[in-house]
Order: structure tokens, then sequence, then C-alpha cells
């Protein structure tokens, strides 16, 4: 039997009779904190499988220890508090912990957690034992054995089985699309569509007809039905891409379809329902200046259950298992064996990887084209790496020319480098896909 240790900082005398059963017998070792609150203090120092906390004073401090523990161990912490409002356990949960239980307790409900989360954990150890040899553990389309990642599996497991809307919060790179797609692949909606849509991207003119459809005639153009994305994902799930870049009066029009699940094609005097889950992403922080480019409402109805993507620098240990991974890929494609040497795995190890794993997959592809062989340090080339003629940026720009027009010539040079992906067109220029899109249609008028 695997054997399970937990840290036990519980003060509630009730609470502490209902779950001996879970939390002894055999492969089973308790520990209690000798001085109540000082449980997190220990999981710096000392690994238990799961922690059961007493949050009835949680204080900023303690949010600070937790995240340390979230990045440091594999410890799984539930909470337990006496119900009053506490922002920091709000963003406590925000930041990854799994449970958070209020008094009065259901003890029945606790136990069953505890009894699903130690046999999940179990699983994990028993998995984890017989699988050292392989490079990295995978969840869905999800790659990565690193501790960030394990929770982050451990979470989405939970997660996809119920029907909240998610709102997925990352920087760019981290994989927030693979994220969603997962979610809808461990769910019970994965026989439905998965329908993903950049906000950003949508023209402001259709914006209504791309989520909602439009009936022939609606207007000018509309020579057909046309089904929105709302209709296309019914059954299944909706992917919200970017939607922090839809601009906030139109952010207004999807409350209602949110709370109700009822929307009005555009030229249709017939409202529709739609059975939709809906997965929103941003890699805007989420913090007191967020109303600047999302609705509060609008926020909290797309964040039933929001996720923290953990970036490529926090998890540190996955570097190499993804650069073999990318490489691997590209040697079946080409039925080649290229290798990495030992510089290039450490310069790839000492990078600090801004663009998350995006980035990464795109030094190992260019370094593939590079090497004949052995991928050598001198083939790792960074996207922030410019060649010789390159390096001073100021010897780049033409003089006499009118600032617009080299405005221009950035913006048409960036999207023809990131192949025409708008979004990481405008995430390199540093301005908002709005924006992009207002100066290429005022490009087009000219």
């Amino acid at each position: 039997m695997t054997s399970l240790t937990f840290l036990i900082d519980l003060t509630d005398t009730a609470l502490l009779k209902s779950i001996q059963t879970n939390v002894s017998g055999p492969g089973k070792q308790s520990y209690y904190v000798s001085e109540p609150g000082e449980a997190l203090f220990q999981l710096k120092d000392n690994d238990a499988d799961i922690a059961l906390v007493q949050a009835n004073k949680f204080t900023a401090a303690d949010l600070v220890l937790l995240k340390e523990v979230n990045q440091e161990s594999n410890t799984e912490v539930v909470l337990f508090s006496d119900g009053k409002p506490n922002p920091y356990i709000d963003q406590a949960m925000f930041n990854g912990v799994t449970y958070h239980f209020r008094s009065p307790y259901d003890y029945e409900s606790i136990n069953s957690t505890l009894s699903e989360l130690i046999e999940d954990l179990s699983e994990q150890k028993h998995v984890s034992k017989s699988a050292k040899t392989s490079v990295l553990d995978q969840f869905g389309l999800l790659l990565g054995s690193s501790t960030p990642m394990k929770k982050l599996y451990r979470t989405l497991r939970k997660v996809s089985s119920t029907e909240a809307n998610v709102f997925v919060n990352g920087e760019s790179g981290t994989g927030k699309e693979l994220v969603a797609n997962t979610i809808h692949l461990v769910s019970d909606r994965s026989s439905g569509p998965f329908i993903a849509v950049n906000c950003g991207a949508l023209s402001p003119e259709l914006v209504e007809s791309e989520l909602f459809g439009h009936v022939k005639g609606a207007f000018t153009g509309a020579n057909r039905d046309h089904k929105g994305v709302f209709e296309q994902a019914d059954k299944g799930t909706l992917f919200l891409d970017e939607i922090t870049e839809m601009p906030l009066e139109h952010q207004v029009k999807l409350l209602r379809v949110l709370e109700t699940g009822e929307y009005r094609p555009v030229g249709s005097d017939r409202v529709l329902k739609c059975n939709v889950r809906v997965v929103a992403a941003s890699n805007r922080v989420m913090d007191e200046s967020m109303s600047e480019f999302i609705r509060e409402d609008l926020y909290y109805r797309l964040a039933q259950f929001p996720l923290q993507l953990p970036p490529l620098r926090q998890r540190s240990t996955d570097i190499l298992g993804l650069a073999q991974h990318f490489l691997a890929y590209r040697n079946m494609e080409n039925s080649a064996s290229k290798s990495l040497s030992a510089a290039a795995i450490a310069l790839l190890e000492s990078h600090q990887w801004t663009g998350n794993v995006r980035e990464l997959k795109h030094v190992v592809e260019r370094s593939f084209i590079l090497a004949e062989d052995v991928i050598g340090a001198e083939h790792i080339l960074f996207d922030d790496m410019s060649s010789p003629e390159e390096s001073s940026l100021s010897e780049g720009i033409p003089l006499d020319v009118p600032l617009e027009d080299i405005e221009k010539i950035a913006i048409e040079k960036n999207l023809e480098k990131n192949k025409g992906n708008k979004s990481e067109t405008a995430d390199k220029l540093g301005i908002s896909v709005k924006t992009l899109y207002n100066k290429l249609e005022k490009y087009s008028e000219d």
C-alpha cells in the first residue's frame, strides 16, 4: 500500500473526530502541530501529502507562505474556516488551494472529499514510481512532471467533471487553449463540439453576428442564415480566448446568455436557448485595475472557477523534458535522430523564457533546422536574440521618414515574422489586439 502522510492543524474537536478514519490506519501517518497556526511554517521544511489547516484567522502572511508551499511541494492543502469573509482565503483559492470548507461543517461531504483525494494521491504515487524513465507526465493535452503541473492536473480533474465556467489566466505561451481543450476532453461534454473564438479579433460591426448568428437579410451582405459560436458549441464547450481584448461596450452582450442561456440571432424575433459550458482566457493580470479591460459582472459570471497557469520559469524542472519532447516530435517527422548537447541543455535551463512554452518550442524547432546531428549551444537562438547587423536598434531606423510610416513598417514586419498571428504581434509590439486591428483597418483605407 502506498504510504500517505497528513499534517493536521485543526482546533475544532468535532471536526478532528470526524476525520479520524480517513487520516489513520495502514499506510497513513498523521502529524499534529504543537502550536495552532504553525502548519504552513512546517510545510516549508517538511513535505506532507495532505495538510488540513484551520484558517479562521488566515492572514496576508499565511497567503505568502501558502504560495511558497504550492510552488515548492506536492502537498495538497485543505482549509477550514468559520465562514467569515476573508479576502486572503479567496486569493488562496485563486492560487490553487483545492478545497475550502466553511463552518457549519458537513462532515459527510468532508470525509467523502478526503477519501477521493486520498485515492487520487495514492494512484499518482503508484504511477510516478513505475514511470520514472518517461520524459514527462501528461494529462489531456498538457505535458509536465513539475510540482506546479501536478497540482494543475489535480485541479483540472476536479473542475472538468463539473459544469462550472472556468476563467484561465496566464502569460502568453503558457497553454491556455490547451487547458481549455483538456477541460473539454476530460468532461462529460467531450462528445460535443469544442469551439474556440479569439475575442480580440472579432470585428466590432459583426460581434453580435459572430456570437449569436444572424438570419438571411439581417443586414447588407447577410445572404444566408449564419450560426453564431454559441449555437455551434451547443452541448459542448465554448472557449472565449482573449476575452479582455473585447471592447467593454461589447462585453455587455454576453451577460444575458451567460446568465440564462438565452440569445437572439441578429435580425430574428426568436429567442434561442443554448447548452454551453464557457471557458474564457486572458493574459492580463487580474488585480484592482481589471475593470479597465473587463466588466466586473462579466468576470464573475465567467470565473465561477478561476484558474492560474504557472509560467515556465516556475516549472523549470520541465524545461529539459519539454525540449526533448519537441525535439522527438521533429525527429519523428523528419526521420532524424538529433540530440541536445550538454552545453545546449545548460543554455536552455538557464534562460528566463518570457515567452514560456511557446518560445521554447520555437527555439527547439529553430535549433533542429540549424544542427546536423547534435544541437550545440551555437544552434540555440532565442526569440530576443538579434543577428549582428540588427544588434543596434537605432541603426535600423530610417531617417527623414514620417513616424506613422515607421509604425506601419514595424507592424507589417512583425505580422510577417509571426505568420499573420495578430495576437502574438500585438503582444510583441506592446499594444492591445483592438489597437492593432484599428491600425490595420486604417492602413487598408489609405
